[in-house]
């Protein structure tokens, strides 16, 4: 076989090797995720959240509303809920600023944590609001376990 025809074979094998691995996929929705990413607290006790949103959907989607309890130490602080009208690129996540005036037992569990320069246990529960760009919105419930530590050198910060 002449060199230039093995050649000439070789590449069309391998293009339509190519060609056969090549996915046109479908779209994926999965679960969105939210957790805290920061909490400063100011020097009148009121609490600067970013909320991280998670999108592990293979496509953008929307974050309409976000309704969540937050207990920290297990108290209760309050309530954070937006409506940011928020689009999450496609497995990525954003980040929601939202203020807090948290309770007296949550201030507390907090001051107590950056004092002693230990984690503060907290969790997230309730639901969240997304839909795929140009689809139809749903309910996703949210339960979210995790700790925030002081940031080192970030008085009143925890991450």
């Amino acid at each position: 076989m002449k060199p230039l025809l093995r050649i000439g074979l070789v590449l069309s094998l391998l293009a339509g090797v190519l060609a056969g691995c090549a996915s046109t996929g479908g779209q994926r929705v999965s679960e969105p995720a939210a957790s805290i990413q920061q909490l400063r607290i100011d020097a009148h006790g009121q609490w600067a959240i970013e909320l991280r949103l998670q999108n592990y959907s293979s496509v953008a989607m929307r974050f309409d509303t976000v309704d969540l309890a937050l207990n920290v130490g297990g108290e209760s602080a309050g309530q954070l809920q937006a409506t940011p009208a928020l689009t999450v690129a496609p497995e990525s996540a954003e980040i929601l600023n939202l203020s807090l005036t948290p309770s007296l037992s949550a201030k507390l569990q907090a001051a107590d944590a950056l004092a002693s320069g230990r984690g503060l246990a907290y969790r997230l529960e309730g639901m969240v609001n997304a839909s795929p760009e140009n689809g139809k919105s749903r309910s996703y419930a949210i339960g979210r376990d995790s700790v925030l530590s002081p940031a080192p050198g970030l008085p009143g910060v925890l991450r």
